[in-house]
This record gives structure tokens, C-alpha cells and sequence, in this order.
């Protein structure tokens, strides 16, 4: 099976993704059904066999546990767990950021609007963020611009600046000062079909400077190492914007291109589309290369990882052989993590190693060097320690965390999470992991939780 998952380049790939999305997609409720019926965080009455297999543990490394300590969750008011706090704020909770000194984290509360400030240390709410916008703030739009890339709305409104946006993903800039976050959408635009905004947060205050228009339904950002671009990525519509930052003072910011990766689509849609699934190549997973030259993306829906050369702003190919449906994307020493949702694989390679290769005829490098551990299906979100020896990813399907030694590439713990991590965080110190448990539609009563766990070390 897993010579024909990795055999991408042929139209045997075709059939061994459809049938393993039709497998996967049986499995959507595991965690509820099968390994988490003996969780606290499980509530339901009837429980079917599990068909999601735990992979042995091995005991090796520094790595000794993630003990958990508190409960942020808007589900009760009085729940019997003595770590378990009521949060009302927490809605649809999508991603987790530290602050640069790590002495804060901000949690996107997708339907609730807000983004949520927690002090790291007491776990104590410091503010709420709402993201709501009228005539009342409406200076923070520079000149009230409202569209980018001559982008045209679905809708006829007076004020299209009047909306409530949906916070989804968030990246730090200038050293830690601005916190940047996507808006899924506007309250407005039930299909993602217009053109949506990002704010740009004060993290001195916590205050929103800016909002800036983006292209239909941004999901990933990221910042530059050099600090001169971010990337908002459209999983919209096939297509990156790209967004000076060289200056200190964020109403001087502005876009400087447009990228289109393959062919950008058009928005038009039936009334009940699904977003999630219409998206083309859904491209997600966001990275610069370390030395700033190359943008990495996801292509959660197509054949891997897109290139954008950063000095040409342009499209340059693909980098395929990796498993596919890739979600998150991490630059870590030198290696290339990424997570493979459908397929509950996280993978890594050398940089160096995989730019080796030279674009060919088609526009690819086919790079099939990977070092591979299944964590379960549902590989979400994930994140590794600053010294590179620990990946940990969000397992959504499982309703787990696993924690894999990156030298060896094998899974060396895993804990249970409140159905359906998505969202993770490691702290600056990398002693302090937080995951958001955001929920789905077809299991009603789960999510809406955050998961604060500490990072226990071997002292020696």
C-alpha cells in the first residue's frame, strides 16, 4: 500500500487517493468512536470498535511527558475536572500563537470573532480582540481601501469595511512587535467568494493598527526571516499575496505582487458550496527558506509543495514524491517537516537535499528521499522544539498529540486531546505546548477547547 501512495507521478495515484479518501472519510469520528472512548473528554452514549491502530511507543530520548494543566473550554460551566476552566470567549478555537518573549498566547476564536490573550504563565485571560468593524474604527482601513488585485464583491454593500472577520491563522513580524491574523472571511460572505482582510495587531497593546484587504479566503501567513515580506496565502483561489514590510511603521505596508500557482479560479459558486473542499489546490502550509530566497506552500489539494522564487515574486514549479494532502508546513535545522493530513504521515528532509535537484521538463523536482513516521489519520498542525530534536503534531482523527523523536523519526509518546485537535503552539522555551480543539459540525458537543499541556524534560 505504501508503494502505491508514494507512486505520485503516474495515474495509479489518482486511484489510491480516492480510495483512501473514501477510507478516511468513514473514519471522521474514530476519536469518538474508538480511541478516546475511555477520555474525560468523550461524551458519547453508544461507542463502536476502533479502527485507528496506536503505533508502539518507544522509550528513548530526553523527552519524558506532556502533563496536562489546564482545561480553557466553553462547553461548561461547571465541569467535575479540577483543571478545567469555562471560557465563553472560546469559539470554534482555530490556532495558537506565543508571543516572541513567549510571556503571552493569542487563540483565534474563529466564530466567536475574538482573538483571545491568555497570560502563559497564570493562564489568566488578559483581553479579548474582537474583530468587528464600523464606522467607529473605520480609520484603521488606510484610505478605507477594502479590495486588493482589482479582486471584485459578491455582494452590493454601502460600507463593504463593515463586517465581522473570522480570525483563522497568525504570524509574528518586526522582531515579535505586530501579530498578524487572517480573516477566513467576512460575516457577510457565507461562500468566501469576496475579498476577505488580515489585521495587523499591536502585541505591546494588543490593540488592531491596521486592516488590510486580501484576496477570497486567506488561511495561512508568514513573515520573512529578513522581515521584508509577509505571504498571505488564498486557499481561496490558487493565488499568494505578497506584502512589503520593510518599513517600521505599519500604514506604510503594501502589496508588491500577486502570484498565481498554476491557474487561478474563478469565484463563482453554487449557494451551498463547500469552501473547505472547492478550493483548487488549497494551498496552506506557509514557509520562507532560511536564507529568504524561496516561499514554500502546501498544495493541500494538488501534488506537494509550490516554490515561489521571493526575488522574481514568481511561480517556479512543485516539489513532489512527498505523500500528499500536505497540511502544515515547518523549516527546522535545516530540514523540511511537513504533515500529511489524509494520510496521518509526517515527513522530513533536508533542504539542501531536495534543492540538490533541478526543476525538470514539467516544472518539478521529484524528491523521494523522505524520513517518514505515521502519527494517525488527521495530522494537523504541527511544531518542533527549537533544537530540532522533537516534532509534536495534532492527530484530529484520533484526538491525539504525538510526539516524535526527529533523529530516529519514530513516535515516542502520545497523549490524548479534547475531539478534534487541529491548532498547536510550542512555547519559545519549547516547556509549554497549547492545542485547539475546534470541533466539527457532524459531531456536535465536541471542541471548543484549548489544551494547555507542560513539556517534562529528563533532567539530565
Amino acid at each position: 500500500m505504501i508503494k502505491i501512495i508514494n507512486y505520485f507521478n503516474t495515474s495509479m495515484y489518482k486511484i489510491s487517493f480516492i480510495l483512501f479518501f473514501c477510507i478516511t472519510s468513514s473514519l471522521m469520528a474514530s476519536c469518538i468512536n474508538g480511541n478516546a472512548k475511555n477520555s474525560k473528554f468523550v461524551n458519547t452514549k453508544k461507542q463502536l470498535k476502533d479502527s485507528v491502530k496506536p503505533a508502539k511507543i518507544i522509550d528513548n530520548g530526553k523527552f519524558k511527558d506532556l502533563k496536562l494543566v489546564k482545561i480553557l473550554q466553553s462547553k461548561s460551566m461547571d465541569s467535575k475536572e479540577s483543571n478545567s476552566v469555562y471560557e465563553p470567549a472560546i469559539n470554534s478555537p482555530k490556532s495558537i500563537n506565543f508571543s516572541k518573549d513567549g510571556s503571552k498566547f493569542y487563540v483565534n476564536s474563529l466564530e466567536g470573532y475574538t482573538t483571545i490573550v491568555f497570560d502563559s504563565k497564570s493562564l489568566k485571560k488578559i483581553k479579548e480582540i474582537r474583530h468587528e468593524f464600523n464606522s467607529k474604527n473605520n480609520y484603521l482601513f488606510k484610505e478605507n481601501e477594502n479590495s486588493v488585485f482589482d479582486y471584485k464583491f459578491k455582494q452590493t454593500k454601502s460600507e463593504y469595511n463593515f463586517f465581522l472577520g473570522k480570525p483563522v491563522e497568525s504570524c509574528l513580524s518586526h522582531n515579535g512587535k505586530y501579530l498578524w491574523v487572517t480573516y477566513y472571511r467576512r460575516d457577510w460572505d457565507p461562500n468566501a467568494e469576496s475579498p476577505s482582510a488580515v489585521a495587523i495587531i499591536d502585541t505591546e497593546n494588543d490593540n488592531i493598527v491596521r486592516v488590510m484587504p486580501s484576496g477570497p479566503l486567506p488561511k495561512m501567513i508568514a513573515c520573512s526571516g529578513d522581515n521584508n515580506y509577509i505571504s498571505v496565502t488564498h486557499w481561496g483561489d490558487n493565488t499568494i499575496g505578497l506584502i512589503d514590510i520593510s518599513s517600521s511603521n505599519p500604514m506604510d505596508f503594501k502589496y508588491v505582487s500577486h502570484i498565481v500557482v498554476d491557474n487561478q479560479l474563478s469565484m463563482n459558486f453554487s449557494e451551498n458550496v463547500d469552501r473547505d473542499n472547492n478550493c483548487g489546490n488549497c494551498l496552506r502550509g506557509t514557509v520562507f527558506t532560511p536564507d529568504n530566497q524561496k516561499l514554500l506552500i502546501a498544495k493541500m489539494g494538488g501534488n506537494g509543495i509550490a516554490v515561489i522564487d521571493v526575488t522574481s515574486k514568481k511561480y517556479i514549479g512543485t516539489i513532489t514524491g512527498s505523500y500528499l494532502n500536505l497540511r502544515h508546513l515547518v523549516i527546522n535545522q535545516g530540514y523540511l517537516v511537513l504533515s500529511s493530513n489524509k494520510f496521518g504521515i509526517v515527513q522530513r528532509a533536508k533542504l539542501e537535499d531536495i534543492f540538490k535537484q533541478n526543476f525538470n521538463e514539467e516544472n518539478q523536482i521529484v524528491f523521494n528521499n523522505w524520513e517518514t513516521v505515521n502519527v494517525g489519520l488527521g495530522a494537523r498542525t504541527i511544531d518542533v522544539t527549537e533544537d530540532g530534536k522533537y516534532i509534536f503534531a495534532c492527530v484530529n482523527n484520533a484526538c491525539k498529540v504525538a510526539v516524535i523523536d526527529a533523529l530516529t523519526m519514530k513516535k515516542i509518546a502520545e497523549v490524548d486531546a479534547a475531539p478534534f485537535p487541529v491548532g498547536m503552539a510550542l512555547s519559545p522555551d519549547g516547556k509549554q505546548l497549547i492545542t485547539t480543539s475546534q470541533g466539527k459540525s457532524s459531531s456536535p458537543g465536541y471542541g471548543n477547547t484549548v489544551m494547555v499541556f507542560e513539556v517534562l524534560y529528563d533532567k539530565n
